[in-house]
Parts: structure tokens; C-alpha cells; sequence
């Protein structure tokens, strides 16, 4: 198998003592496997790569996924450790929560359910999809050597269909369910950090804001524009009857102020604006308390957005911290986008969606192994020397300013290839031969790379 290059080590060795020995040599061949191999990431494409495709007991690597002893949450941990260390080693940590779908079919894949696409539908199209449900939670990092912010995923945790739930005799949880345990449990693992999470319209619901702002947690998500706002309670008077009030007097809704030619708007340029660079944008901004019969109460500070321009509707964002600047709140929201960047990237990258595992156990850890295996690129790639890392793919009729995670990803496979002696240097007198292993799985990435 390929030797792991001594600048890595450091990183991938972080992850040996969540398994037991043997188990760990098995899953160190799949790691470095996943990187190398082009197309699917099925077990047998990354023994291919790794130059084992007589290995008689192949099955030991087949168990890794579907039977081996080792914790999934642990590797997350380590994981946004050596995150945070490498990329915000200070400040507040803003973190990205999305869900995707995974398109899967097969009898044997039961915790798949049908769902709207959220790429394929519009406004007015409904398309649905089959497969399972993803969500996932990211750290928001400016990457030096990209120049703008990527998602760096370290936890996801399979949403199971309404069905399979049902069949099992289980209690079915809704998504904001999973977000609320997802991101405690993030918290838990950064006690001292001041924690901001970015999530779209999808998380907006009550309950969930309520409960993780009990956890300290900053929440930046969009707003309806017919919410109901209200003042906050006045002050409760001594001698007063009867239960405490939760809300003041009713407020207009953000439709009604966006409608109001009274309103003042505040102009201001937005840097990072869903990939395209810098937006001119006119924002209002005030603070409520959002409340639905039945919800808890909370505390929000409104910024209602729109485009001189009219290039997109008006829209209006919350974030559960009343001080924070609606100018800071508008770029941490923006930030959003790269997690959909992500999800295209390791479709497009990293093998999600071909891989072919059936069990239950196999299938929760392989698309969160793949969608952490982008952020284990992203460490070693910030190993590399800043040549070897600032590539760039150009051509006479494509030119990119910075380089892109296919950069990335091919700065650390060419990295790897060298160790192995792929690569000499054209001032050595003595050219390393190649074992007959490598030249096989250098053949199978050329010839199979499509």
C-alpha cells in the first residue's frame, strides 16, 4: 500500500486511538484509498488504488464499516479539534447546519424516505427524491490559501424516514430534533467558545431557537415576513395578579415595514455575497419578540434585506443575539452558501452517492466518513508547502485567481504519489523503480478515471 507522507502523519495519526490495531491498519488503507481513487468509493475501488487487489482477505476491510468497533462521535471530535486548531484557533466559531439527500435505492436500504429535491425544485415545481436524509454541521472557516470561506464538515447524523421509524417501533424525530442534538452536542465539545450557528429557513422554528439559546448559542436563520412580533412584556408591576405576560404590543410585520416608505434603509456592500463577490444591499434592522400560541418566546433581532437593484426579493433574517451588528449578522448568513458548495464538492470529488454499502451499520458511516474525508483533505492540504498548495488548474481558455478544492484534492494526492516515489527529482542520478503494486494502481486511477 501507498506509505503516508511523514507531513501528514501528524493529522491522520490523530484518529489510530479510536481503533483497536488491527482494526486501525485496515482503516488507514481505506483513508488514504478514499483520497486516491477516482469515480466510486466502493471498498474494492480503494483497494484497486492502494495497489491490494489480490489481497485474499479483503473482507477484513469490508468490516471496518459493517462490524468494527469504533465511535463515529469520537472521530467527529478529533476532527473539529484539529479544526479549530488549524483554521480558528481564536474567536468565535460560526458553524453551518444544512441537510441533503443521498440518492439511494434498494430493498435493503431502510432508512430511505421520499423527499422534496431541494436542487431540482422551485417556487412553483415540486420535484420529489428518494434516498436518505443528511444533516449535517460544518465549521464556517476563512481558508488562507482560497481566499473566501469553505464548510468544513465534522458531524452528520442520518435522519431516518417516517416510515422506518414506524416499523421499527421507534419514536420518529423531526429534523429540528436532530439539529438541536447535533449542535448541543457541539457545544459540549467547545464549552469556552462563543458559538454561532447559520442554518436556512428550514430551522427557523421556535422551539429550537429556544433551546439553544439556553445553550448559549447564537442563531442566525431566516424570518417570515408575516411573523408575529410583538414589544417585549412590560415590566410586571407589584401587587400584579395572575400569570406573568410573555409579550408587549403587537408590531407591524416586516411585510407591512418593507411596504412602509417611511422606513429608513442603511446602504452598505456585502463581501462574499453567495460566491459572486461584493453586493450592494439596503437593510433595516430592529429587535422583537417572536411568539406563536403554544411556542416558547424569544428574543430576536430582525434585519429585513433588499436589492436596490431588485435582483432577488426582499427577504428578512433573526438572530437570537439582540447586540449583534445586522451588518456582521448579513455576512455570517451569506457564509450559508458554502455548505451547499460542500455537498456539490463531494459529490462531484469525494464519491458520495456511489459508494455501495447495504448494512445499517456500513451506511452510517460511510457518507459521514466521505463528508469528513473533505475536511481531511483541507488539513493536510494546509501541511503542504504554500507552492504546492496554491496550484492553480489554468489553461489558455479557463483562468481561476485562487485555487479550488479539486486544487486542493490534487496538491495532496500529488503529494502522496511523490512519497511513493512517482515523482524523482530530475537532479537524482539513481530514478526509484516502481513496485509492481503501485504501477497497478497508478494504472487503475489513469485508465478508470472517468
Amino acid at each position: 500500500m501507498p506509505r503516508l507522507p511523514s507531513r501528514f502523519a501528524a493529522v491522520i495519526l490523530c484518529f489510530a486511538p479510536l481503533f483497536f490495531q488491527r482494526s486501525w491498519r485496515h482503516a488507514e488503507v481505506l483513508l488514504i484509498g478514499a483520497i486516491l481513487a477516482p469515480g466510486q468509493r466502493t471498498v474494492t475501488s480503494l483497494l484497486r488504488i492502494t495497489g491490494l487487489a489480490r489481497e485474499r482477505r479483503f473482507v477484513n476491510y469490508h468490516r471496518v464499516l459493517n462490524r468494527a468497533a469504533w465511535s463515529g462521535r469520537a472521530a467527529a471530535r478529533v476532527l473539529l479539534g484539529l479544526l479549530l486548531d488549524a483554521f480558528v484557533p481564536k474567536g468565535p466559531v460560526v458553524l453551518g447546519l444544512d441537510d441533503t439527500i443521498e440518492r439511494r435505492r434498494g430493498k435493503r436500504i431502510g432508512a430511505k424516505g421520499i423527499y422534496r429535491d431541494p436542487v431540482r425544485s422551485s417556487k412553483s415545481f415540486f420535484v420529489k427524491a428518494t434516498g436518505l436524509r443528511w444533516l449535517s454541521l460544518a465549521l464556517l472557516a476563512p481558508i488562507p490559501w482560497a481566499g473566501r470561506v469553505w464548510a468544513l464538515p465534522f458531524l452528520t447524523a442520518l435522519a431516518p424516514s417516517e416510515r422506518y421509524c414506524r416499523e421499527r417501533g421507534r419514536r420518529h424525530k423531526k429534523l429540528t430534533d436532530w439539529a438541536r442534538q447535533l449542535v448541543v452536542q457541539a457545544r459540549r465539545w467547545m464549552p469556552g467558545r462563543p458559538l454561532v450557528l447559520v442554518a436556512d429557513s428550514g430551522f427557523a422554528a421556535l422551539e429550537l431557537l429556544a433551546a439553544l439559546a439556553r445553550q448559549g448559542v447564537t442563531c442566525v436563520t431566516r424570518l417570515r415576513l408575516d411573523a408575529a412580533l410583538y414589544k417585549p412584556a412590560p415590566p410586571r408591576g407589584p401587587g400584579t395578579v395572575g400569570r406573568p405576560r410573555t409579550k408587549g404590543a403587537r408590531l407591524p410585520n416586516l411585510a407591512e415595514v418593507l411596504a412602509d416608505r417611511a422606513t429608513p434603509w442603511r446602504r452598505v456592500t456585502v463581501s462574499g455575497w453567495y460566491g459572486e463577490g461584493e453586493r450592494v444591499v439596503e437593510f433595516h434592522s430592529g429587535t422583537a419578540v417572536w411568539r406563536h400560541a403554544g411556542m416558547p418566546v424569544v428574543p430576536i433581532r430582525w434585519v429585513l434585506l433588499r436589492d436596490p437593484r431588485r435582483r432577488f426579493d426582499p427577504q428578512a433574517l433573526l438572530c437570537t443575539g439582540l447586540a449583534q451588528d445586522p451588518l456582521q449578522i448579513i455576512r455570517w448568513f451569506v457564509q450559508r452558501w458554502q455548505v451547499e458548495v460542500t455537498f456539490r464538492e463531494v459529490r462531484d470529488h469525494l464519491g458520495v452517492e456511489t459508494q455501495r454499502q447495504w448494512s445499517d451499520k456500513a451506511i452510517a458511516r460511510t457518507t459521514p466518513g466521505l463528508l469528513g474525508l473533505f475536511s481531511v483533505v483541507t488539513l493536510l492540504a494546509a501541511r503542504l508547502a504554500p507552492r504546492a498548495r496554491l496550484q492553480v488548474s489554468t489553461s489558455a481558455w479557463y483562468h481561476k485567481k485562487h485555487p479550488t478544492f479539486a486544487d486542493t484534492l490534487a496538491a495532496v494526492r500529488r503529494q502522496i504519489w511523490t512519497e511513493q516515489g512517482l515523482a524523482t527529482s530530475r537532479h537524482s542520478a539513481q530514478p526509484t523503480k516502481l513496485s509492481p503494486a503501485l504501477r497497478e494502481g497508478i494504472a487503475y486511477a489513469l485508465c478508470h478515471a472517468a
